[in-house]
């Protein structure tokens, strides 16, 4: 297989395994590009990408950016907190304007669940969702799977847990649809308020001791506590939430096997987890972000072929 069954990436929902496959499989090629002395490939030289953010977001953008420039794309960057959107401007106006400039590629951010799905029905440019509200964030689930696979080998029967505060987060949906297509079990362990309630309808397991949780799998992946997507508090302080669900290296060191942590960052150090985690050999937390570049690479490689194609 050769090119992707969808021709925007809306959600890891709308993937196959061959798509995530054929991802992971260009993100390899990429990845040898990053790792050379000239770091671009005019892979992209015709093509025009608009980055529409209309949530603050630093890495993603940073590394989707990065991406657009290593594949020699022309690129536009529009953030909408600065923009007419203040002004009342609708979703679809916005987007028709920055058409109307011959965008083919538009990678978005915003904070409403599904306004990639929207856009894609009523703008004539291929959309990349770099992230919609607590609901997917496609990329970050890639790259998070791309670089379980470098650390483990196949992700088969591979035991990978999501800590922390799974109900406002994207990371984790995208993971869950991502890993158990790869064929790999997931648990989610939070504290019960921030658990969705019907998670185990898409085939996890909910576990709310951490240490038990720790035991059982062979990937941690760390997700902060968004307290930006609070209305109210989800538990009693930040420092019972660290006692109960903080990984240090002292409950590391008292697990019977050596696990691998993830962290999709930015990190709260002393919360989710202590410095000496973060900083250690069992974490692959820098790894995610080279890996990031190469899977959004690979990404925008993709579509635009299918942009090509249409031509």
């Amino acid at each position: 297989m050769s090119e992707l069954s969808v021709d925007n990436l809306l959600g890891i929902k709308y993937l196959t395994v061959d798509d995530i496959n054929l991802i992971h499989k260009t993100a390899d090629q990429f990845k040898e590009v990053i790792n050379r002395p000239i770091k671009k490939v005019p892979s992209l030289r015709d093509i025009t990408i608009a980055n529409l953010f209309f949530e603050n977001s630093t890495r993603t953008k940073l590394s989707f950016e990065l991406a657009e420039k290593r594949l020699s794309a022309d690129v536009i960057n529009f953030s909408a907190a600065q923009s007419s959107v203040k002004k009342g401007e609708t979703l679809v106006d916005t987007v028709n304007n920055i058409l109307a400039m011959k965008v083919d590629l538009v990678v978005m951010r915003h904070p409403h669940p599904g306004a990639g799905v929207f856009l894609s029905k009523h703008v004539d440019a291929r959309i990349v969702n770099a992230g919609d509200g607590a609901h997917e964030h496609p990329t970050q689930a890639l790259l998070d799977s791309y670089s379980i696979k470098e650390k483990l080998g196949d992700l088969k029967g591979k035991k990978i847990v999501i800590v922390g505060d799974i109900l406002h987060s994207r990371v984790a949906l995208s993971n869950i649809y991502c890993l158990k297509k790869l064929g790999a079990e997931v648990m989610v362990c939070g504290p019960a308020t921030l658990i969705p309630k019907h998670i185990e309808s898409l085939g996890v397991k909910v576990e709310h001791n951490l240490k038990k949780a720790l035991e059982w799998c062979d990937v941690a992946n760390m997700l902060r506590v968004q307290n930006e997507r609070m209305d109210i508090s989800y538990f009693p302080s930040v420092r019972e939430y660290v006692q109960q669900y903080g990984v240090n290296m002292d409950l590391l060191n008292s697990l019977n096997k050596k696990i691998v942590i993830m962290h999709p960052g930015p990190i709260n150090r002393g919360v989710e987890i202590t410095s000496d985690v973060a900083d250690s050999d069992q974490a692959i937390i820098l790894n995610q972000v080279e890996n990031g570049v190469a899977i959004r690479m690979a990404v925008l490689y993709l579509i635009a072929a299918k942009i090509r194609r249409n031509e």
